[in-house]
């Protein structure tokens, strides 16, 4: 698991990128940098990566004047996921096993990640698509997946990034939607997907999507919404998205 020293490098990137974003004023830009920079130093180094990148993203939004820098990133990222959903449906249905395939789908997704990639394109993104097909990945592993499904009465799915959440939904077609929960965080951090970004998605005409009441760009259960928790402790299967939700759930 990433340390606060490993990601120190990926903070300082993302603060100028959020505000590369937001304004072409070098001003700002060395204002964010210089204030990330000073907080960063006096925060506890034990707290998770994401804990100390909800306290910077505030700042920067706060220096910034803009509530969601990366909004532009997330538009663009669904709609260039939305432009390819159609052909993965078909090569997904079209496959001698679409469960595998959509999971393929699904993971291939999570490279649309502006946290540790700020020169990610669309490039990039295709070939992650068309990699997904081929790489190794545990038969075992897929069947566990499927048999645990299988079994679930009720399943939280919690989502990661705009973009990706297309490709999610892909996989959440070859289940039973009406036993599944969907979660997007509950206010705009990088390029993280919240409610809008379900919508635009469509996700929210497939199952139900609720968000968790966090702008932290992870799941931090303590800090979460009620409702949230309420879901998160009853479920008997959690499918968990991204880095960020790994290094706070585990």
């Amino acid at each position: 698991m990433k340390t606060f020293l490993d990601c120190v490098p990926c903070f300082v990137g993302q603060a100028l990128g959020a505000a590369r974003f937001v304004t072409d004023d070098e001003s700002i830009h060395e204002e964010v940098l210089r204030k990330v920079m000073s907080n960063a130093s006096k925060m506890d180094l034990s707290l998770s990566p994401p804990k100390i990148g909800q306290e910077i993203h505030r700042l920067i939004r706060q220096i910034t004047g803009n509530k969601d820098p990366y909004r532009d990133i997330k538009e663009h990222s669904n709609q260039l996921a939305l432009g390819v959903y159609s052909k993965l449906k078909e090569r997904i249905e079209d496959s001698s096993d679409p469960f595998e395939t959509a999971v393929r789908i699904a993971i291939a997704g999570n490279i649309i990640d502006f946290a540790k990639m700020n020169d990610l394109d669309d490039a990039k993104i295709h070939q992650a698509i068309e990699d997904s097909f081929t790489v190794a990945l545990s038969k075992s592993a897929v069947n566990d997946f499927r048999n645990a499904i299988d079994k679930s009465k009720n399943i939280l799915y919690i989502g990661d990034n705009a973009g990706e959440i297309v490709f999610d939904r892909l996989l959440l077609e070859q289940l039973s939607c009406e036993k599944i929960t969907f979660v997007v965080r509950g206010g705009p951090v990088i390029n993280d997907a919240t409610m809008d970004d379900a919508r635009t998605a469509g996700l929210a005409e497939l199952v139900e999507v609720i968000d968790n009441g966090s702008d932290v760009p992870g799941t931090i259960v303590e800090t979460c919404s009620e409702q949230f928790r309420k879901r998160f402790n009853s479920a008997d299967l959690i499918i968990s998205k991204g880095q960020g939700n790994y290094e706070t759930l585990s």
